[in-house]
């Protein structure tokens, strides 16, 4: 095994080995023998960055929300100034990646199903990514507030929360039935029925 002189490599490999890894099997199927393995790295390397597996899944949990962040910030670059199209216009976008991905589904979503229960470090990251989320998806909601596109009588909070949790399910539910429809009828009710003014 190829030993390198640039400090971020190992870890960088382990990140993108157990992104994989977690993905494809989950957190309880995924050993730390399959990670190292994967990244090319012998297992000692492991526990010189990383205290425990549990502590490992909080940085893919981390690691997983940045990648969200940049796609998310991406997706604005070519978004329509109406702050409800924007929102139909990101997660349009996701759409298409989740039909392109080869192991579609979200990696919060299914670590919170997983692992939030048994793993308090786990949890509180998951936690703080949605909490995240929430906030990013309220600041659009409340720009459609204003200008009248969505109603107001729950705050934009509220009503983001409401979105994102439909949002997981649908994750869910796309995955038994191998088909996006689940997350095009659920941005669509979202949108043209339950926000509506």
């Amino acid at each position: 095994m190829a030993r390198t002189a640039d400090k971020t490599d190992i870890p960088r490999r382990l990140t993108d080995a157990g992104y994989a890894l977690f993905t494809q099997n989950g957190y309880n199927a995924t050993g730390i023998q399959q990670i190292t393995d994967q990244a090319g790295v012998p297992k000692g390397s492991f526990y010189n960055h990383f205290d425990s597996k549990e502590a490992f899944a909080g940085q893919i949990i981390r690691h997983y929300a940045e990648w969200v962040d940049q796609s998310w910030q991406s997706c604005l670059q070519d978004a329509p100034a109406d702050p409800l199209d924007t929102i139909r216009h990101l997660f349009g976008k996701f759409i298409r990646h989740h039909e392109q991905a080869v192991c579609p589904g979200c990696l919060v979503g299914n670590f919170a199903a997983e692992v939030s229960e048994s793993s308090e470090s786990c949890r509180a990251a998951l936690s703080a990514v949605m909490d995240t989320w929430r906030e990013r998806l309220a600041v659009l909601i409340r720009q459609a507030q204003q200008a009248g596109r969505v109603r107001q009588d729950l705050d934009a909070l509220t009503l983001a929360g409401f979105f994102w949790d439909a949002w997981e399910g649908a994750l869910l539910r796309m995955k038994v039935e191998h088909d996006s429809r689940p997350l095009k009828e659920a941005l669509s009710l979202m949108l043209d029925k339950f926000f509506q003014p």
